[in-house]
């Protein structure tokens, strides 16, 4: 069999490693931190929503990129495989809310322990401090990549467990060529992530990869990350949750984005899991221009009854005056904005209160409107909008069509869905294919 050599200890890199190495292959997974899932285990706020437990027509509609492109992966290794996988090796699994799947001990670090141990009793040689800097790559075949010198499982455990990630020039003056060494292969695959949560090892060296060798790269962008807002309000906002509301991004009269779900309000902006969902939706678009976001406080009820809703807690505290009587209606922190906005001072007696300015006060609920004027930046990005143009790659087994013998999976392809476990998936399915693929 082959020689497979992997860049990149990921969800999408253990995948294929697995993968490979089950179809019998001699695989080698180079990773250049200290160690494997270093994003894995901060996904999920430290839980790990693995995958969603959906059926896979459904799954394919919650990818905002290319859906099309992951019809073979998808249903070639669907959540089901990996749900099986990593019980089978020692990780059970539980569906929550929205079908999200996470380990029942709610911690990520047994799902790349899981991962570890198949990989391990499948004989995969794991290189921890694996600095790939280059793919060794021969009229039109790849055959190979370069690795820096000092790197790689057995300098971890000459190192005690710890190493440089740093380029040997720091210490000798050599250049990174001249110290590194060439491993040849008889496959690579790239799964090196994007560029968001940079501190984990997502720096872009795949799209370097790629771009050095012909490969089109769509413009990488945050997403799954909070929106920056232009009105001060949300100052005054601050840490602020609201459940069960429905968010529309406009753009113009055009919409862009609905749904419904939890929103939180920060010191610049909005965040919470409809907004990050609805960032993935807006992010091109909003580079050019701004755009509204529209908040629906009570999408359970229309403009008719929600303004019955109102006259009857007016009836309730008619005597009062108007800062008094929104209790009922919203949070303690949202009456004095919806005051301002109502335009109605805040000493009214309620029962002084007009029909039209009780109007206002439905509009501004069903129409709580706030001005989008950017994106948080990678650092804050759950996941990468853009990478390899998956045009390039073949959808069946994520090679790629102008350099033979070389893969893609994961993040690095421009490849996303919104929040709920859908992202992990495409690594998974990106991952298994490309590794079950490489021909003995």
């Amino acid at each position: 069999m082959g020689k497979v050599l992997i860049i990149g200890g990921g969800a999408a890199g253990m995948a294929a490693a697995i993968a490979a190495a089950g179809c019998g292959h001699e695989v080698h997974l180079y990773e250049k931190n200290e160690k494997l899932g270093k994003k894995l285990y901060i996904t999920g706020k430290g839980r790990c929503n693995v995958t969603n437990a959906c059926g896979m027509e459904e799954m394919l509609s919650h990818v905002v990129s290319n859906p099309r492109f992951l019809y073979s992966s998808f249903y070639g290794f669907t959540n089901e495989d990996m749900m099986r996988l990593l019980e089978k090796n020692g990780c059970p699994l539980k569906v929550e809310r929205g079908n999200r799947v996470f380990p029942v001990s709610d911690k990520s670090s047994d799902v790349i322990r899981a991962l570890s141990r198949q990989m391990k009793e499948l004989g995969v040689r794991v290189h921890l401090y694996g600095q790939v800097k280059e793919l060794l790559v021969e009229d039109g075949e790849c055959r190979g990549i370069r690795v820096l010198q000092g790197s790689g499982a057995e300098k971890s455990r000459e190192a005690g467990g710890r190493g440089t990630t740093g380029d040997p020039e720091t210490r000798d003056g050599r250049t990174w060529k001249e110290a590194s060494c060439p491993v040849r292969g008889d496959a690579v695959i790239v799964a090196t992530g994007g560029l968001s949560y940079g501190a984990t090892g997502s720096t872009g060296d795949g799209y370097r990869f790629a771009g050095e060798n012909g490969h089109k790269i769509t413009e990488p962008l945050p997403a799954l990350v909070p929106f920056q807002v232009k009105e001060p309000v949300v100052k005054d906002l601050q840490g602020l949750s609201l459940r069960n509301i429905e968010a529309a991004v406009w753009d113009g009269r055009r919409e862009i984005y609905r749904e419904f779900g939890e929103l939180l309000f920060t010191h610049f902006g909005v965040s919470g899991p409809v907004i990050l969902s609805a960032s993935s939706f807006a992010a091109k678009t909003l580079k050019k221009k701004p755009l509204t976001l529209s908040i629906d406080l009570k999408p359970a009820l229309d403009t008719e009854q929600l303004d019955a809703r109102i006259v009857r807690d007016f009836e309730e505290f008619s005597n009062k005056q108007f800062k008094n009587a929104l209790g009922n209606l919203y949070p303690a922190k949202l009456i004095p904005v919806m005051i301002g906005r109502s335009g109605i001072s805040p000493e009214t007696k309620v029962h002084e209160i007009t029909r039209a300015q009780r109007r206002r006060i439905v509009e501004e609920t069903k129409a709580f409107r706030l001005t989008l004027t950017g994106l948080c930046d990678f650092k804050e990005a759950i996941i990468t909008q853009g990478g390899v143009s998956v045009r390039e790659v073949c959808p069946g087994t994520m090679e790629s069509k102008l350099v033979k013998n070389l893969y893609f999976a994961g993040e690095v392809l421009d490849l996303d869905g919104v929040t709920g476990g859908f992202n992990l998936q495409i690594a998974w399915s990106t991952g298994w294919a490309a590794g079950s693929h490489i021909p003995a």
